[in-house]
């Protein structure tokens, strides 16, 4: 799996509608995919998959360098239950449809049913004619983080948990890792930010931002949860080893304040038997590292924080080649997750794919 600076063909997203999980009928959240989507498309073509009833809604906030794909899903996590494409030694790209069960299946997951999620990554795949695999096995791909070179971030909080592989070990599912990215060093974080409804995906906490070094989400609070969690985690970082052998260098990002969902936010929301609630004072797991790495940008969540301006600087740093673009975040986080989960790379190959290729799997 390349690292996500390397040079991408472009960007997937899904389209946000269902009114459970977004506030005001997703029209908020909406207005923020369009603004992540603008962002991106301004140096790679971006793909959004969008219901027949949104087609022309759409159509409409999306710029028309963006290209409409029809498609049924259940709601609008592509980083999750889309595919994660992967290059070989030839330059061929292939794409890895993992399971997806909602990020804890009938006793934890978020929601019911998850069926039309779970079709996300073949229906992508399919439309890009390229090779699949299919792997028994529930992953979603904001729980990993590469950097391209052999290495890959997780947490034990999330791919351990018992609702998501309950029949492996930590030696099998290392095993997958291995065989599906073409990765030779995994790093198991504990946990991840504080409250993560993902249960501690590492694409909100912890991520490369280049061969031997990492992002990690931090607070000067002690007095703050995530203390604690961002704390355990630079142990571990101070004493880890890439594929390569290269000791960690780990730059702290500053939390926003803590984001607590109002009364306003939590009465827009419809309550569904089966969906998780969102209740007034919930606190948020708001995090800059969820950040999009494309080809000439980098698009960061916003929240209208005192911290907004820092973590801008912090990243410029970090990506001098590339623009920062800060987005409005905050609708996109009371939907349980922010840019990165939104989004999905599609890899730069060095070849188109032959018909043995579509037909792998």
């Amino acid at each position: 799996m390349p690292a996500e600076w390397e040079p991408h063909t472009g960007c997937w997203m899904l389209w946000p509608e269902r009114s459970d999980n977004w506030r005001g009928g997703a029209k908020p959240a909406q207005h923020a995919f369009a603004a992540v989507a603008a962002a991106i498309a301004a140096t790679e073509p971006v793909s959004v998959c969008v219901s027949p009833a949104q087609f022309l809604v759409a159509r409409a906030l999306l710029p028309d360098a963006v290209r409409l794909v029809e498609m049924t899903s259940n709601d609008s996590w592509i980083r999750d239950c889309g595919p994660t494409f992967v290059i070989n030694d030839h330059g061929e790209m292939r794409g890895i449809d993992w399971k997806f069960n909602a990020w804890g299946g009938l006793e934890d997951g978020l929601y019911f049913p998850w069926d039309q999620d779970d079709l996300v990554g073949e229906k992508v795949i399919e439309l890009e004619r390229a090779g699949r695999y299919a792997p028994d096995f529930i992953l979603e791909g904001g729980s990993i983080d590469v950097d391209g070179e052999g290495t890959v971030i997780v947490t034990e909080q999330c791919l351990l948990n018992h609702d998501r592989n309950p029949d492996m070990n930590r030696e099998q599912i290392e095993a997958n890792l291995r065989d599906y990215l073409g990765c030779e060093k995994v790093i198991w974080l504990e946990n991840g930010v504080y409250l993560d409804e993902t249960k501690g995906h590492t694409d909100n906490f912890c991520r490369f931002v280049a061969p031997g070094e990492v992002i990690l989400t931090w607070t000067d609070d002690v007095d703050d949860p995530q203390f604690e969690i961002s704390t355990a985690a630079m142990k571990r970082l101070a004493t880890a080893t890439d594929a390569r052998g290269r000791m960690l260098k780990v730059h702290k990002l500053l939390q926003p304040t803590p984001i607590l969902i109002t009364a306003d936010e939590a009465a827009g929301v419809d309550h569904v038997e089966g969906t998780l609630p969102r209740s007034e004072g919930d606190r948020l797991a708001a995090s800059y590292v969820n950040f999009y790495i494309g080809n000439g940008v980098v698009v960061m969540p916003a929240f209208d924080d005192p911290m907004d301006g820092p973590a801008q600087q912090c990243l410029a740093k970090l990506f001098p080649s590339r623009r920062i673009v800060a987005v409005p975040g905050r609708e996109i986080l009371l939907g349980g997750g922010n840019v990165h989960c939104i989004t999905q790379q599609q890899p730069k190959a060095a070849s188109a794919p032959s018909s043995a290729m579509r037909s792998a799997a």
